[in-house]
């Protein structure tokens, strides 16, 4: 097609719609609500500017205990390979003030973490810390990322929050205080570093 056969179509094209009444209306109810959502959301921002962000940090220790007679960690796919790939568990793990398991309950780790890894004891941890006294009560907080159980320290993005951390980010440090290698229960401390509204 040449170019001044190219300008021809287009011109016809062009001169169809700009004398078809219905495409007309419907581009001006296209361009009203997309100024609309635009105002909204712009509102919806300048809302949110008018609170001042904050870092908050939480320090808690968080039960992991699979054994015993009220289990807060069962298994829910169970793989009996070396690596244990692919075993997942549903957890409902206290946490609490301090690494005794008597300390102040101040909130419950509820998620699921899973066996991602062939090579080496890498979970999948998805979880919610849901606080339950406090400042914090009712407010949780949503992480999601690997959690190398077998390093010292390991590192986890916080990914979301609600109540008092809506539009929560920021990063959950774990360090295992205790481990019991037979039965799989442990204390594991927590620094989580939050930015939130």
């Amino acid at each position: 097609m040449g170019r001044s056969s190219f300008l021809a179509v287009l011109f016809l094209l062009l001169s169809y719609l700009l004398c078809k009444p219905s495409v007309i209306a419907d581009a001006g109810k296209l361009h009203s609500r997309t100024k609309l959502s635009k105002r909204v959301l712009l509102h919806g921002f300048r809302g949110r500017a008018q609170n001042h962000e904050k870092l908050t940090h939480l320090h808690f220790y968080f039960h992991d205990i699979v054994t015993g007679r009220n289990p807060s960690s069962m298994p829910i796919i169970s793989n009996k390979t070396a690596s244990g790939f692919g075993s997942a568990f549903m957890i409902d793990d206290p946490l609490t003030e301090g690494p005794e398991p008597s300390s102040e309950l101040i909130g419950r780790a509820q998620g699921v973490y899973a066996m991602a890894s062939q090579q080496d004891a890498g979970l999948l941890m998805l979880m919610n810390f849901v606080f339950v006294s406090g400042k914090y009560n009712g407010s949780s907080l949503s992480v999601m990322g690997r959690n190398a159980v077998f390093s010292e320290v390991r590192e986890m993005p916080v990914i979301g929050g609600a109540g008092l951390f809506r539009w929560a980010r920021g990063y959950a440090q774990a360090t295992t205080v205790w481990f019991n290698p037979d039965t799989g229960n442990a204390v594991v401390e927590y620094h989580v570093h939050v930015l939130h509204y």
